[in-house]
């Protein structure tokens, strides 16, 4: 049975997906800052700062698997995040952490355009997927286009046009059907070793949906 520990569970992706597994009965921890231990409505928490070392050991022991979704924007530097910090701090703070308390998959919220990136958003998202390349645990990457819902808005009328022009990598995603995929990947412990981006993720997509779709 797989045991995961939600890291980001109080960002637009986490707010979907813990539900969502509470709703199916995943053991599911999420993660929150304590200052923010008041924004978890979820069945199980873990509030502490990821710094910690020993409080996050202790908080991945007994947990399978590391969902990883945390990450920053620009508009929140005003406020002390930054990429090295938010996107490639927290990603090998949870890596070494998951690496000793025996962790057995790793799951990454990246971007797309991470493969040859250009920018200090893309290219903090490629640092913090080497680190998860490196970490010794099974791992699996997941590169999204734009996001639709919570907060994010993407043209998503024009969804179907990506299905046929060969962009299919840069199709807007909802952030219920990316909520589902993480979940899907994650309870299935696969695929390991896999960028999972344009037709791969889609896929990925299609199973979470079916599999999580409300009945």
């Amino acid at each position: 049975m797989s045991r995961l520990f939600v890291a980001g569970a109080t960002g637009a992706i986490g707010r979907t997906l813990m539900p969502l597994a509470d709703r199916h009965g995943i053991d599911a921890v999420g993660h929150v800052r304590p200052k923010s231990a008041a924004k978890a409505t979820w069945k199980q928490v873990a509030a502490l700062d990821l710094a910690d070392g020993d409080a996050l050991r202790e908080a991945l022991t007994g947990r399978t698997t590391v969902l990883q979704l945390i990450g920053t924007m620009r508009k929140r530097f005003g406020s002390g995040d930054t990429y090295e910090t938010s996107d490639i701090g927290t990603t090998r703070l949870l890596a070494e952490a998951a690496k000793d308390a025996g962790v057995k998959h790793f799951v990454l919220l990246s971007s797309v355009g991470a493969g040859r990136p250009l920018g200090a958003y893309l290219q903090a998202k490629a640092s913090a997927e080497r680190i998860v390349r490196d970490s010794g645990i099974p791992w699996t990457i997941v590169r999204p286009s734009a996001f639709d819902g919570e907060g994010h808005s993407a043209p998503t009328a024009l969804r179907p046009l990506f299905d046929f022009t060969g962009l299919l990598r840069y199709k807007p995603i909802r952030v219920t059907e990316l909520a589902a995929a993480l979940l899907h990947c994650a309870v299935e412990g696969a695929p390991t070793e896999a960028v999972l981006e344009g037709r791969p993720l889609w896929g990925l997509v299609e199973g979470g949906v079916a599999r999580f779709a409300p009945t």
